[in-house]
């Protein structure tokens, strides 16, 4: 049985370079909300006349952020049926009810063992890795 491990947390809490960490110990497949995602987000926001590196407007939540966290799952579930799967993002309203998520997950993986992982850091360390990074997505973040 191959686990699916979730790594959850704020923007710049350490959440990739955990999972990165991670998937070499583990030898398994990594995959990045921003990094699967992203390129196709920056395009359909550019086609819609919107800021393309906006994540924090209702605009990109009510539109992208389910088929974000869908396109990760989808691609846990294929790479699950022959490694362990590492998969990372926010996951900000999920942890609100993190045993229910979790419950849920464990339904929808139910050939593999599920692990969460919720990286937490102080805030001004968050805010100063942010500001560290210089992501364009990370803009709106930091006023």
């Amino acid at each position: 049985m191959y686990i699916l491990h979730i790594v959850c947390g704020l923007p710049a809490s350490g959440k990739s370079t955990f999972s990165r960490a991670l998937a070499i110990d583990r030898g398994a497949a990594f995959f990045d909300s921003d990094t699967a995602t992203d390129l196709v987000i920056q395009a359909a926001h550019r086609a819609a006349g919107i800021d393309p590196h906006d994540r924090d407007s209702c605009v990109y939540k009510l539109t992208y952020r389910e088929a974000v966290y869908e396109t990760l799952f989808s691609l846990a579930e294929e790479n699950l049926e022959h490694t362990d799967v590492i998969i990372a993002g926010p996951f900000t309203s999920e942890l609100e009810d993190k045993d229910l998520w979790l419950e849920k997950l464990e339904e929808r993986f139910s050939g593999s063992e599920v692990r969460l992982h919720h990286i937490e850091i102080s805030e001004s360390l968050r805010l100063e890795r942010m500001k560290g990074r210089g992501a364009k997505r990370d803009k709106a973040k930091l006023g």
